[in-house]
């Protein structure tokens, strides 16, 4: 199964220098842990709500002072839409990420994966063969 079936689309997405106050302003009005910095809709790095904890809210800097630029993690993962779920998968444990942008074969954004995603994904893959177990399993 490619990445694309399991992908979101409509990401959230914001250039280097807009302010760390209005990441976490979209975070919380779209209800994302994440934004992702574009540069000619091409990922180029990353925000998350754990750094806007560590690198604004703790060092109590004034979040209109930091920009994307300055705290975004520029040496993130990526996925491309017709990856195997499992190397995805597999590409998010290598770099110790929880979720990746996901890019067509032009590297441009096309959706973003999750842990999440991929654990319901998996949990409806178990319950759907637990129930072909059990279909065929004699009655007791």
């Amino acid at each position: 199964m490619p990445v694309s079936d399991v992908a979101r689309t409509g990401v959230m997405t914001a250039h280097r220098d807009q302010s760390a106050g209005n990441l976490a302003t979209v975070m919380r009005e779209e209800n994302v842990g994440s934004v992702v910095i574009v540069d000619d809709d091409r990922p180029v790095g990353i925000v998350t709500d754990r750094d806007l904890v560590l690198e604004v809210l703790e060092p109590r800097a004034e979040p209109e002072d930091v920009s994307a630029g300055d705290i975004m993690t520029s040496a993130m993962a990526t996925v491309y839409e017709d990856d195997g779920i499992f190397a995805a998968i597999e590409t998010m444990l290598e770099h110790s990420v929880r979720r990746m942008p996901v890019v067509d074969t032009d590297g441009a954004m096309s959706g973003i994966v999750t842990l999440d995603d991929f654990v319901v994904m998996l949990a409806d893959e178990l319950d759907n063969l637990a129930d072909v177990v059990e279909a065929e399993s004699p009655p007791y």
